[in-house]
């Protein structure tokens, strides 16, 4: 995995991110030390999260040069959200398959849940319902074992978790989280919907309350656009 931005701060903390998450991130600086890994070790590159502003760049022919190495476009491209400069820029990046943005100066704990999708599409992609990234301790409880952890994001009809522990597909179990804000906590009968030994798991809500799951629609609802356009 690729993090290019001319900025160390930037680059150091999505660098820091994914080697927490077991990840093997390459930092780089410039379009040539870019364009030069690229060619070198592209059978090993799964993701490039890309400074379109990088020194010597020409912003968007850099991504084209990447596809020209890569014509089967099999390497996953993000870009951070504040090097575009134009709408045409946006457009341009669509037709070279750029996969999403995504916001160079975000909290820390909020990097890991922005690029999972990304990284692991065929769990995330499970659930056809809006998901809004959120990271807030979760408990839940199998028999009599409760485990703590923490979420990756939440729809209205469940969670992602991030655990190097996951549980089988289709283990029951019970839920407590509480949303930000809120004065109380949620209770959920859930069941494991996906399980990545990678990254975690998602559960699917089987029964909430009534007053749980209106919060739950509403937190969704308030949140969703806000998080796409960061």
């Amino acid at each position: 995995m690729i993090v290019a931005d001319d900025t160390a701060f930037v680059r150091d903390r999505f660098a820091k991110a994914l080697a927490a998450a077991g990840h093997t991130p390459v930092a780089v600086k410039t379009a040539a030390e870019l364009l030069a890994r690229f060619r070198e070790d592209l059978s090993e590159i799964d993701l490039v999260v890309l400074d379109l502003r990088l020194a010597n760049s020409g912003g968007v022919d850099m991504v084209r040069a990447m596809r020209r190495i890569d014509e089967g476009r099999r390497v996953t491209v993000l870009v951070f959200s504040g090097t575009i400069a134009s709408a045409d820029e946006v457009r341009d990046l669509a037709t070279l398959g750029v996969a999403g943005y995504v916001n160079e100066y975000s909290a820390a704990d909020k990097i890991l849940p922005a690029l999972a999708p990304h990284l692991f599409p065929d769990s995330f992609n499970r659930r056809s319902s809006p998901r809004v990234l959120l990271s807030i301790p979760i408990s839940y409880t199998l028999g009599n074992t409760i485990a703590a952890v923490l979420t990756f994001n939440i729809s209205k009809g469940g969670l992602a978790i991030r655990t190097m522990t996951p549980l089988p597909e289709g283990s029951k179990i019970k839920t407590r989280f509480r949303l930000p804000g809120a004065k109380s906590d949620i209770d959920a009968e859930s069941r494991v919907a996906w399980s990545d030994r990678r990254i975690g798991m998602g559960v699917q809500f089987e029964k909430v309350d009534a007053s749980g799951q209106a919060a739950i629609d509403r937190f969704v609802d308030e949140h969703f656009f806000s998080n796409r356009k960061a």
